[in-house]
């Protein structure tokens, strides 16, 4: 038999199993639980509603934490409110098609998602300038936000993130997500499963947490999944960040095998005189690993004495 036959044969079955099999969840062990009891709200921007959360004191500074691409808010920042609620009103929304927002069919820009920002931000009553906290794909909003409400951000905070974050081999990136949005409407299964394990053997989710992360993980809707994939490689900021007037903080995560560390230095030669403090040996998933390293950066850019 030859190997392309036995390859059909193989497709034939995984296709078979994922259309009219169960649902198999990895083994959890031990009590399950959420890593951060902390609830939200709703507020409506426009036709459009999305989840916020919100810890520390209202009266405090407030400081806007933007989360990336596929995680939630609270999946993102959930190691860093804790200690940052202490000393900032902290605000976390979702995106659109992320965590607890409507899922908004169609085409999109990062811009819009700065957009979408910006009404959140009015709903909930945010009146002065925020310290604009970005993080990979939210980095690349928060600049958006920046360029497009001045006077609403009083410092910015970008970490892990670039100015133009697919530099390289652009068409086959593209190509990429459409083959995993086609592969990902038959069974959503196994690149959760693959997430699941890395994100496990990594040690930056405990066991505890495991059925919260894997449940999370499953609530993607592969065709929004990858819309936002595709704003994201359309996105480009490198003619415009360099105006950016505000004080910039750039965290770089010198391992990141998501967003590559050069495009990570490009977007630092563009800044105007930037703060930068480098994480070595730190990949994409440092917010989650490496939280005191962020909650240091952030509290020496404001000033706060720990």
């Amino acid at each position: 038999m030859s190997v392309l036959r036995l390859l059909r044969r193989a497709f034939a079955a995984w296709m078979a199993w994922r259309i009219l099999g169960p649902e198999l969840p990895p083994r959890f062990t031990g009590i399950q639980r959420r890593p951060l009891d902390v609830t939200g709200r709703s507020v409506l921007v426009g036709p459009h509603e999305y989840f916020v959360r919100e810890l520390g004191d209202p009266e405090a500074p407030p400081l806007v934490l933007v989360h990336g691409w596929a995680f939630d808010g609270l999946m993102t920042f959930f190691r860093v409110l804790p200690h940052l609620s202490r000393h900032f009103r902290v605000i976390v929304p979702d995106h659109r098609n992320h965590g607890k927002s409507d899922r908004i069919r169609g085409r999109f820009d990062l811009e819009d998602l700065a957009d979408d920002l910006a009404g959140v931000l009015d709903a909930v009553g945010v009146d002065r300038p925020v310290v604009l906290f970005g993080y990979s794909m939210g980095g690349m909003v928060a600049q958006v936000f920046t360029r497009r409400n001045p006077g609403r951000v009083d410092r910015l905070v970008l970490a892990a993130t670039a100015a133009h974050p697919i530099d390289r081999h652009r068409v086959w990136v593209r190509l990429s997500f459409w083959l995993g949005r086609a592969l990902a409407r038959i069974s959503r299964q196994e690149s959760a499963l693959a997430t699941y394990r890395l994100l496990r053997r990594r040690g930056v989710i405990e066991p505890e947490h495991g059925r919260w992360l894997w449940e999370h993980l499953m609530d993607r809707d592969p065709t929004l999944y990858y819309e936002t994939g595709h704003a994201v490689w359309r996105f480009d900021s490198r003619s415009w960040v360099g105006r950016l007037d505000v004080p910039v903080l750039q965290i770089i995560t010198t391992d990141d095998r998501i967003v590559a560390p050069r495009t990570q230095y490009d977007l630092a030669s563009r800044l105007r005189e930037p703060r930068i403090v480098e994480l070595f040996g730190a990949d994409h998933e440092a917010i989650l690993s490496r939280p005191q390293d962020f909650i240091d950066a952030v509290e020496a850019f404001v000033g706060i004495e720990t």
